[in-house]
């Protein structure tokens, strides 16, 4: 999707209120700006992101960590619309459903290589 963060933090906490702007490139290669604000932190439990600007009608993702026996266990729940009434929901089914499962997945690869990695350097 060509997503990059264009926001610079260096070792800053998130907090409410907080902006990220992004490009992203879902469709042929078209970049589109996109602008979240953190809308509430529970330090080390959750935080929500609210699509400010963007390609979404509406965006809203809430992102838990949830500690079990395992370690913590990451819970992502998303609401969001697309614009364009029927077609947004024609190219739902067609296009973005497939690309968010992908994308989500793709962190969960990712982030499972990288603790196990972890772990083992232990």
């Amino acid at each position: 999707m060509g997503f990059v963060v264009l926001s610079e933090f260096v070792d800053e906490e998130i907090y409410e209120g907080m902006e990220i702007d992004y490009t992203v490139s879902p469709f042929l290669g078209i970049s589109l700006k996109w602008k979240t604000r953190i809308t509430q932190v529970e330090f080390q439990k959750s935080f929500t992101d609210f699509q400010e600007k963007g390609p979404y009608k509406y965006w809203n993702h809430h992102h838990e960590f949830i500690p079990n026996e395992k370690g913590v266990f990451m819970k992502d729940t998303v609401d969001y619309e697309l614009p364009f009434g029927f077609l947004g929901t024609l190219g739902h089914q067609v296009l973005v459903k497939n690309k968010l499962e992908k994308i989500f997945n793709y962190r969960f690869n990712v982030l499972e290589k990288f603790f196990k990695e972890a772990k083992q350097e232990l």
